[in-house]
């Protein structure tokens, strides 16, 4: 399975990563599939290569050194609004997702995803939803709604933990070692 490039040429993507073995692996298979590959360690990077040629895709992660996956996803847009763009992430939450779709982001992956995942991301066509269909839907846990929760009032924060603690009406302290576990299952 693959995403068709436009006019018979190499579709070309941007896979922007800070772990070297993970980018490695993934611009492999994307190179094994027929595209050209152009990768980024970090948000700078990634910026400077879509300046010099647009991607018609590219795959973000969520957490960078310095400047976030989210603010990739925006500048992305900015330089190219055409740019299909999968973020991904190891620390997933519904919040998350929501700023990466509203930011311009087609779709929305936890971590691992491999080549196909991907692939299959950017081939769907519809516009992403972020609830499951009538009947599939599973209440998350207890743990994973608070975590969730957690997420979404950091992000409003803007990552200021003290001030996230202070709304959620917690001790900052508590809230950091919530936030050093891993997200509950779903």
């Amino acid at each position: 399975m693959s995403v068709p490039a436009h006019d018979d040429a190499q579709a070309s993507i941007l896979l922007a990563d800070d772990d070297e073995i993970f980018r490695k692996r993934l611009a492999r298979a994307f190179s094994d599939r027929g595209y050209e590959v152009r990768t980024a360690a970090d948000y700078d990077q990634a910026i400077a290569s879509a300046e010099q040629d647009s991607p018609q895709f590219a795959v973000v992660d969520m957490k960078m050194p310095g400047r976030s996956g989210l603010e990739l996803v925006r500048d992305l847009k900015s330089i190219d609004g055409t740019t299909k763009i999968v973020v991904l992430t190891g620390y997933g939450s519904i919040a998350t997702a929501i700023d990466a779709v509203r930011l311009g982001a087609t779709h929305y992956l936890p971590k691992p995803a491999d080549a196909d995942d991907i692939i299959a991301a950017f081939a769907r066509d519809e516009v992403p939803t972020l609830t499951a269909a009538p009947g599939d839907f599973v209440a998350p846990t207890l743990a994973r709604a608070e975590w969730e929760h957690i997420q979404r009032v950091l992000s409003d924060c803007g990552g200021n933990i003290s001030e996230a603690a202070r709304r959620l009406g917690l001790h900052r302290r508590s809230l950091q070692l919530k936030l050093r576990k891993y997200p509950p299952k779903k």
